[in-house]
């Protein structure tokens, strides 16, 4: 594959500058041996030099088409039961293409079958549902449940619209899509009807205190304004939806399957709630529940994975999937290292940086809209400006074997740019064979697509 620069080889430009400089003193032939074995020194330490050996081009971020360019990926991930692929901002075309692009290939080629993005669990329920029964259009649905999310966009429409065309040339075989977070979530009447359906059905007794535990509690169908409930309220709604939870647990072992779904419908219920209890101007409260965040991702994950014996692409921001986040303060523990304590091996996380383009975020985490931001080439000393001086355009790399003179440069933490929910955002120092055991790099990138009509 081409190269994206045109450089000078050093060999090349060492020469140049001796003969500039009137290096004469020395014979021709001496002077030339003597310049080679300094350049092919030196660049056997350049970080850029080291990387690129250990690196694999990408032919393209957009799905579709030959994905010879993926094999070494396949065999990077190799038997890992659950893949999380990050993204360096929210809102970039390329990222998102890129993890329908990697979706389709671990579906063809891997056997992997759900699609997990931090998305509310019960808006990942909607979506599956239209996947598995086609009722419905993948626009309207994607627009309704990716509302004022930097997911509502063009990208995810196609993704919706590739699994369900998958799930029509593969009844017997579909792909799923799930929802791992409890951030703003809609949890409306026909939601909270999943569990109550399976008590009224197979627990009628249980029915008159559940509905009571859920007074004043269903439905939650606008996160703020339930925010602005005094917190005692909303603790208060918490635990009885924490009581709900046990009270439709304690029926285990009598429903098979739809006792288990009932069960996680209620579990997802009773997280939000206990997530609603947060104090956004109080960063202590909000640090452990920013922790809580990371920890429900991972158990919905593992419950689904056990649970339906899918394997399964985890979309997040790169402060999820890693084992580490740039950001320790704020993410003190990630979804990705909650997924290595329960899976091991079996979690692989792999990482996206980039080194200039444009994005969404906001002006401010809470409330706002998402629009466009951009930024420059990276700059020296920054992870992504040496990455970019790798031979190509977009590639990929295995952290974990890549050689010594690498690992011991992607071991140093450096400053590096993840954009989330808020912009102006710094660089923050982060290493990367810490958090990942992939990465992916891009050159450039441009924010993802509107939602079209």
């Amino acid at each position: 594959m081409a190269t994206h620069k045109k450089r000078i080889s050093r060999p090349r430009l060492l020469v140049a500058v001796a003969i500039a400089a009137g290096a004469v003193l020395v014979p021709v032939g001496v002077q030339a041996a003597t310049v080679d074995e300094v350049a092919t020194a030196g660049r056997k330490q350049d970080p850029a030099h080291v990387l690129e050996r250990a690196a694999h081009p990408l032919r393209s971020t957009a799905p579709g088409g030959d994905t010879a360019d993926l094999r070494a990926l396949s065999a990077m991930i190799g038997d890992a039961k659950v893949v999380g692929l990050g993204e360096a901002t929210h809102g970039s075309h390329e990222f998102f293409t890129m993890k329908e692009r990697v979706f389709r290939h671990l579906v063809e080629k891997k056997g992997f079958t759900t699609f997990a993005l931090e998305l509310s669990w019960s808006a990942g329920l909607q979506i599956d549902d239209y996947l598995q029964t086609g009722k419905g259009d993948a626009r309207k649905i994607a627009a309704q449940t990716l509302a004022n999310s930097p997911w509502e966009r063009e990208e995810f429409v196609s993704l919706i619209e590739w699994m369900r065309n998958y799930n029509r040339s593969h009844p017997d075989r579909p792909v799923h899509f799930m929802g791992d977070d409890i951030g703003a979530p809609s949890l409306n009447d026909a939601f909270f009807e999943r569990v109550t359906g399976y008590v009224e059905k197979n627990h009628h007794e249980a029915l008159p205190r559940l509905n009571e535990l859920y007074t004043g509690l269903r439905p939650i169908d606008d996160a703020f304004a339930y925010l602005a409930k005094p917190l005692a309220d909303r603790q208060q709604l918490a635990a009885k939806a924490q009581q709900a939870l046990e009270l439709v647990s304690s029926h285990k072992g009598s429903g098979g399957e739809a006792f288990d779904w009932a069960e996680q419908n209620a579990r997802s219920i009773a997280q939000t709630a206990k997530f609603f209890t947060l104090n956004p101007a109080d960063r202590e409260s909000l640090n452990s529940l920013q922790r809580f965040r990371d920890e429900v991702m991972a158990q919905n994950v593992t419950w689904w994975q056990k649970h339906t014996g899918d394997k399964v692409l985890v979309s997040a921001h790169n402060n999820h999937v890693g084992y580490v986040s740039d950001n320790p303060e704020l993410y003190s523990k990630t979804q990705g290292s909650f997924l290595r304590d329960t899976m091991g091996k079996n979690y692989l996380p792999v990482g996206f940086t980039f080194n200039q383009g444009s994005f969404l975020s906001k002006d401010a985490a809470l409330g706002g809209d998402w629009k466009k931001f951009s930024v420059g080439a990276a700059e020296p000393g920054r992870n992504e400006h040496t990455l970019d001086q790798v031979g190509y355009r977009d590639f990929y790399l295995d952290v974990r074997k890549a050689s010594a003179p690498a690992r011991a440069w992607l071991n140093v933490a450096r400053p590096t740019l993840n954009i989330g929910t808020q912009f102006p955002e710094k660089p923050r120092d982060i290493a990367i064979a810490k958090s990942f055991d992939i990465l992916i790099h891009l050159n450039e990138i441009r924010e993802a697509e509107k939602l079209k009509p």
